[in-house]
């Protein structure tokens, strides 16, 4: 049997073991490591997986070892410079690459391009698509709130939550179809896709934060070793038991790089009591502000440019001069500040022609430009655009305080009143769970409530993030958020907000039809 944690489709027959045991650390269990796998071939696993509902070995199962025609078999003698090892090996490889140029031209999705290394698979972890299984959902089983008085007013939230997202999905749906209908040009899989992603994105807010999630990690050693010694000196016991899992697999692979993050070496007390320090006194400073009265009420999400630099213009064009200047730096600032107003506006709008397409990134010099936001989003969003790493970024804990947001097709759909009384429920149950378990009952927030976090990040970064989050087929939440930051800059400093060449403004009624027409055109061979 599986152990606890294992998802249900991950019950292997003995033959299935067989296969896949070269290739995995561990065959039970949520956490284990790839191995004796060519880089390719893991790069394009771990793309499929963020597309897909299987656990990782299922995926290796069903689209690499047991794929028709694929000799993946032959894989386990490539270390032995056999034929039949080789031979595998190109077949295998020769269909992971294939994989990459189909997601690049479906999704054009660049990020696949950095996963080649060492990976490590987190399965069945706070946050996943709902579904049933065993007669219950996916969601965190928290030790602490299951042993606690409020089990009951957690284990039915949650549950509630779960049908209810469910059932509201074909009520919005048909409302959607109702106002897109589906016109003689479109075909009939690409427009019902799109309606159900459009549902799906309205309804997400009712998922509560503890829903569980598959999650791919790449990284190197010197990565997962601060990874681990965050994990394993975190608050939250789930968090904790993941540390030790990774730990224990990452052991058997990259042991030399990982070996201080083991709270048993004789460095990992420092890191503890720097952690202690630390947080005591952020607990001080923090503790010192009195917010103002009624400041955590809610309202609308928004991103808030706090802070920037006003000279930003003259460091960026000082940037450009630089390379190719035989001066020092502060002779091509003294430069750029004398140039006439018109002059700086020509040289910034040929650098943003020069850009053809959305990847053609800005030069380094825009890394100089530099801002400061606050956000308020619900948490879905904050999921979405908190990945990108580019950027300094501190959220504070996840309540249920600053209000919640309910879809303009749940309103349409006639679904409002159900949802708020479900949010209501929610805020209900979070303050009761929080007076015990102020750390745990984030578990029980629904990703609709809102929460804030603050962003410093370089215009070069901040480009990157509002062109791609900012596109049709994003969810409508964050393109609103990428919107928003990208009209502070514009507020402020027009000239180098010209440099957003490829930013989507746009309010598309069916945001992935695009995509799931050429997914149907790339079908066809047209």
């Amino acid at each position: 049997m599986p152990e606890s944690g294992t998802p249900p489709n991950e019950a292997f027959t003995p033959e299935e073991r067989e296969l896949l045991a070269p290739y995995v650390t561990r065959l039970d269990g949520p956490v284990f490591v790839l191995t004796h796998l060519p880089e390719v071939i893991k790069g394009a696993l771990f793309s499929r997986y963020s597309r897909s509902t299987l656990g990782l070995r299922r995926l290796l199962l069903k689209e690499f070892i047991q794929a028709s025609g694929a000799e993946f078999a032959a894989l386990a003698g490539m270390g032995t410079g056999s034929a039949a090892g080789a031979a595998g090996a190109q077949l295998a490889v020769a269909r992971a690459q294939d994989f990459y140029d189909r997601i690049l031209d479906g999704y054009g999705d660049d990020s696949i391009g950095e996963l080649g290394g060492a990976h490590l698979a987190a399965e069945g972890i706070s946050m996943l698509a709902a579904k049933e299984v065993d007669g219950d959902f996916l969601y965190y089983k928290e030790p602490a709130l299951l042993a606690s008085r409020h089990r009951e007013r957690y284990v039915a939230l949650c549950r509630a939550l779960f049908t209810a997202y469910r059932e509201l999905h074909e009520p919005v749906a048909a409302y959607i179809r109702a106002v897109s209908p589906r016109d003689a040009g479109t075909g009939e899989r690409a427009w019902r896709s799109a309606v159900n992603a459009r549902a799906y994105d309205a309804l997400r807010g009712l998922l509560p934060a503890g829903t569980l999630t598959n999650m791919g990690v790449f990284g190197n050693g010197r990565f997962f070793e601060s990874l681990l010694i965050k994990l394993h000196l975190e608050e939250l016991a789930e968090l904790r038991a993941l540390g030790r899992a990774m730990q224990g697999e990452l052991a058997k692979v990259i042991p030399s790089f990982i070996r201080r993050a083991d709270p048993a070496h004789p460095h990992f007390a420092g890191f503890r009591q720097h952690r202690l320090d630390q947080a005591a006194l952020l607990r001080s400073v923090g503790g010192a502000v009195r917010p103002a009265s009624g400041s955590a009420s809610g309202g609308a999400s928004a991103a808030t440019l706090v802070d920037y630099d006003a000279e930003a213009e003259v460091k960026v064009l000082a940037a450009l001069a630089f390379p190719e200047s035989q001066g020092s730096l502060p002779e091509c600032r003294r430069w750029a500040a004398a140039l006439p107003e018109p002059e700086r506006g020509r040289i910034l709008a040929d650098l943003a022609a020069a850009r053809r397409n959305r990847r053609h990134k800005p030069p380094r010099a825009t890394e100089l430009a530099v801002y400061t936001f606050e956000l308020v989003g619900d948490f879905g969003m904050y999921r979405d655009l908190h990945r990108h790493r580019m950027l300094t970024q501190e959220r504070q804990r996840l309540t249920t305080r600053l209000g919640y947001e309910v879809a303009d097709d749940v309103r349409a759909a006639g679904q409002e009143p159900r949802v708020r009384e479900l949010m209501e429920r929610a805020a209900e149950c979070y303050e009761a769970i929080a007076a015990d378990h102020p750390l745990e009952a984030q578990y029980a927030v629904p990703m609709a409530f809102r929460i804030r976090w603050s962003m410093t990040v370089n215009l070069r970064a901040l480009i990157w993030l509002c062109e791609l989050r900012s596109q049709p087929q994003g969810h409508p939440a964050y393109r609103r958020m990428a919107q928003q930051l990208y009209a502070a800059v514009q507020g402020v400093q027009p000239r180098l907000a010209a440099l957003f060449r490829y930013m989507d403004l746009s309010e598309p009624e069916l945001g992935r039809l695009g995509a799931e027409q050429r997914q149907d055109q790339r079908r066809s061979g047209g």
